[in-house]
């Protein structure tokens, strides 16, 4: 009842709100403690879902779709709400986003989703390292402007956008990763994900170290399938440390030397592997010194056992994706298909590089002779820089060479009311903003070649969806935003099927088709087709 007495006493008024909670199959006497509770607050407006056991995947998903409410608020039965949660909650959807944007700048999208903040009541050592870690994590998610990774024990989402992708995944029947699957699968598709800190809920961490190992385990074992669905969060999310994926790495490698080291007390040839084996440990040792320097602040007693803590979260997150890996491989039942599989996604990105490269080569001598006719031609600089959204919704600045006439952008609205398309996309016929030299300059692709620099950076590829500008991006639907999934390219479907003179719609198409059924062999003849297709020249205006 602790979490529901929390609930209950909440700085916004009873009205405002309603609680519903999900008996997901339980056996005991759960569901009338909670009505005995209720009818002795009879101001509280609460509703008890009963399903069958599903886990709490399937169970949050029910909640969700009897709740009336636009938005949704998610925290555990073993979490209490802080006196202002849902006023904290609430508060970061209520700013106004404006959506305007210009070439230099893209105004942040609203809000569809956010998670709070854990603290504890408890005073032993396991569940004050646990607080430690999660407010290490707090720290660096502080400084984004949007994250990728909510925990349930503290969100909130946009109910719409909430159901209309499905909720979190059933297939997870266990308290694990279901909560960082959906917020991956929404980041995307480029919604903005922020870090509420102020919203805060009181929770009873691990007592023990048994519980610490059983829960990092779990984690482990969870996140192997879901890093098989969401590779490149294998690279980097919002939320785990960088320092413990070398940490893992290291007693991974400590954990193969091992035993051939112990075989070197029987034979002496292996007794060189015992100082490599020692290195690693002490490499192990260095990696902790950050995190150990943050708990000399709360205590040295904590700050001693933080070395061993760190030690067992390591192991435990290995050996647990070490058996998911091997449990979940194949094909699993229900099991979501990445954009791009892990090992193609890091061939792509080779050949990105290497296509870059050699692409910057050959297009110098093009761009010096282009500068020299867009001096000529018109006042202004040469390059145009322009905010475009890349994978997973993530701004960046794409780079041209200037076609239209200095200050362009600052003309755009008196050509087209980018707020009242019909679908969210525009090219303008004969463009009185284009230059004599831009004719040229489109009609051949030449401005789009610095755009070698955004893909050695890793903003683009070399094939993938058209790079969309922000404000149109800020107009998609839910669908339209799967296009969002990979990075953008400097040629793809769109490209060599007409370009400008496609519909939204069939670009759409084009480019839904070549994420969901991405292949390497594909991306070579979308090259290939290239060089045709700018010799035709159509759609380029």
């Amino acid at each position: 009842m602790r979490c529901l007495d929390a609930l209950a006493n909440q700085s916004v008024c009873n009205e405002s709100y309603e609680i519903l909670v999900v008996d997901d199959g339980s056996q005991d006497e759960t569901v009338l403690l909670i009505n005995r509770w209720h009818s002795q607050r009879a101001a509280i407006s609460l509703r008890v879902l009963q399903q069958k056991n599903a886990g709490p995947a399937a169970a949050r998903n029910y909640g969700a779709q009897e709740a009336a409410a636009p938005l949704l608020l998610f925290t555990d039965g073993d979490c209490a709400p802080a006196h202002d949660w849902i006023e904290a909650m609430c508060s970061i959807y209520s700013v106004d986003h404006p959506q305007e944007a210009s070439a230099d700048y893209v105004a942040q999208p609203a809000v569809i989703g956010s998670k709070g903040a854990y603290l504890t009541e408890q005073t032993e050592l396991v569940p004050l390292f646990v607080q430690a870690e999660y407010e290490d994590r707090y720290d660096r998610m502080a400084e984004l402007p949007q994250i990728d990774f909510i925990d349930t024990y503290s969100a909130a989402y946009k109910r719409d956008i909430f159901l209309e992708n499905d909720g979190f995944d059933s297939i997870f029947t266990t308290a694990s990763v279901e909560d960082q699957e959906l917020s991956f699968r929404l980041a995307s598709k480029g919604y903005r994900l922020a870090f509420n800190p102020d919203a805060k809920v009181y929770h009873i961490h691990d007592e023990n170290i048994g519980e610490y190992w059983r829960r990092k385990y779990y984690i482990g074992y969870w996140k192997a399938l879901l890093t098989q669905w969401h590779p490149q969060r294998m690279v980097q999310d919002s939320h785990t440390p960088q320092v413990l994926k070398i940490q893992m790495v290291l007693w991974a490698a400590i954990l193969g030397l091992l035993p051939l080291a112990l075989a070197g007390l029987f034979w002496s040839p292996l007794m060189w592997l015992w100082p490599l084996v020692l290195g690693l440990f002490v490499s192990f040792l260095a990696t902790t010194g950050s995190f150990v320097r943050k708990l000399t602040e709360r205590s040295w007693k904590l700050a001693l056992f933080g070395p061993m803590m760190l030690m067992i979260r390591s192991l435990a997150l290995g050996l647990g994706y070490l058996q998911g890996t091997i449990h979940f491989a194949g094909t699993v039942h229900g099991q979501r298909e990445a954009a791009i599989p892990g090992w193609k996604r890091i061939f792509k990105r080779l050949v990105d590089i290497v296509g870059a490269l050699v692409g910057l080569v050959i297009s110098i001598p093009l761009i010096a002779i282009a500068a020299i006719a867009i001096k000529l031609d018109s006042s202004g600089s040469i390059f145009y820089h322009q905010v475009r959204i890349g994978e997973n919704g993530i701004p960046f600045r794409i780079v041209k060479l200037r076609s239209m006439v200095n200050g362009a952008e600052e003309e755009l609205a008196d050509l087209i009311d980018v707020n009242a398309l019909s679908e969210p996309v525009f090219k303008i016929l004969d463009d009185p903003r284009v230059t004599k030299v831009g004719q040229i300059l489109r009609r051949t692709s030449i401005d789009e070649t610095p755009q070698f620099y955004n893909v050695l950076k890793g903003e683009m590829s070399l094939v993938g969806p058209r790079p969309e500008d922000a404000r149109i991006v800020a107009l998609y639907t839910d669908r339209q935003r799967q296009r969002l999934a990979v990075k953008p390219g400097m040629t793809g479907p769109m490209q060599v099927s007409g370009r400008g003179a496609l519909s939204f719609e069939d670009r759409l198409e084009l480019e839904l088709d070549y994420i969901e059924n991405y292949s390497i062999i594909r991306d070579l003849r979308l090259m290939i087709n290239t060089f045709p297709a700018l010799w035709r020249g159509d759609g380029a205006y």
